[in-house]
């Protein structure tokens, strides 16, 4: 991967980007892409937009989510105890005893997330899945008063945003979902820079889909594109206990995956395999028979219709602290991304 790129990568991890709490992690998002991009602005709802070519024809929009699923404090106890609400999907087994984050106005707040130790809880306790009620988020706060000098309702909590390197390319932090789709999209724009292109691109930072495809939803209506891909994750099958039979077969280190299926443009799709094709790329198809439950269900569906792919970066252990990815997948996806965009003229036709 090339340097600049990885240090941008591990500074997306890096950031806390809680749903619609996503200020930080754009500012590093404008950094990265003022210096590549025609344009770059930012929407009311606060998405980022980077443009190459913005007068070329097709409009391609090229969209990851920056957002992360989170915590968020809704009470304080008189012994200066949180309790949150949970900001995206958690698996609460998952975040019981992880070292955690709270993000206040004047910075992060390091806690811890937990319940009664192991020796005292009753039986029945033991063989339940604690509700988020049950269990509490410690600052080390003397009383309530001690923790409301620094915390404050609907402050925003993380797992430790930390980052590590493993053996064979892989790499593990929570968030990849999804800021790997934007690392891939801002990594197109970096390719695509100082490249004659036909189309314009739209290379958009999302916000908000983590609770409901929010972002792409306005910055789609905003940009009106022809056709739109979204970048995300998804789940690697290449671990014990995954079911083939229902997800498909996925590995890491493999290639992006390209999802078929309703909510997709077949036409994208034989493009982007066509382009993985020429230029060696290597990828893995996926069949998806549904809406795909990311940014690019909110696209196709935008105003009048856009002809709509997804790139799938493969991901182990998906909405945990844990999650595993592949460093050439990525290169590979934003490769494939790169070469596709430069293979689009105005004549090509979408509609299936």
């Amino acid at each position: 991967m090339h340097d600049a790129s990885f240090t941008f990568l591990k500074s997306l991890l890096q950031t806390p980007s809680p749903s619609g709490y996503e200020r930080q992690i754009q500012d590093v998002v404008r950094t990265w892409a003022k210096p590549l991009a025609h344009d770059v602005r930012t929407d009311r709802h606060g998405n980022v937009i980077a443009v190459l070519n913005p007068q070329g024809k097709p409009r391609i929009m090229l969209a990851g989510h920056c957002d992360q699923i989170a915590l968020m404090v809704q009470h304080i106890d008189d012994a200066g105890f949180l309790y949150v609400q949970p900001m995206g999907g958690w698996d609460m087994q998952i975040l019981l005893g992880q070292n955690l984050m709270v993000w206040t106005k004047d910075g992060g707040v390091p806690a811890v997330v937990a319940r009664k130790a192991p020796h005292v809880l009753t039986s029945e306790e033991k063989n339940k899945v604690p509700q988020f009620h049950d269990v509490w988020i410690d600052i080390g706060a003397k009383d309530k008063k001690d923790a409301e000098a620094l915390v404050t309702p609907g402050d925003t909590v993380t797992v430790d945003l930390t980052c590590r390197e493993l053996r064979n390319g892989l790499f593990t932090s929570p968030g990849l979902d999804d800021k790997v789709g934007v690392w891939t999209v801002m990594e197109t724009l970096r390719l695509l820079h100082n490249t004659s292109l036909e189309a314009a691109v739209f290379c958009v930072s999302t916000v908000q889909e983590e609770i409901g495809l929010r972002g792409a939803t306005t910055s789609a209506y905003g940009i009106h594109p022809t056709v739109g891909i979204a970048v995300d994750v998804t789940h690697a099958t290449d671990t014990p206990g995954n079911e083939k039979k229902q997800l498909g077969e996925v590995k890491l280190a493999a290639g992006p995956v390209l999802s078929r299926g309703p909510n997709i443009n077949p036409h994208v799709f034989e493009r982007l395999s066509a382009t993985a094709k020429a230029h060696e790329i290597p990828i893995q198809p996926r069949g998806v028979p549904r809406a795909t439950g990311t940014d690019a269900n909110a696209m196709q569906l935008a105003r009048d219709g856009v002809a709509t792919g997804l790139v799938g970066i493969p991901n182990r252990y998906m909405h945990s602290p844990v999650e595993i990815v592949c460093l050439d997948d990525l290169d590979r996806a934003a490769r494939l991304l790169a070469e596709f965009c430069v293979s689009v003229t105005a004549e090509m036709n979408w509609t299936p």
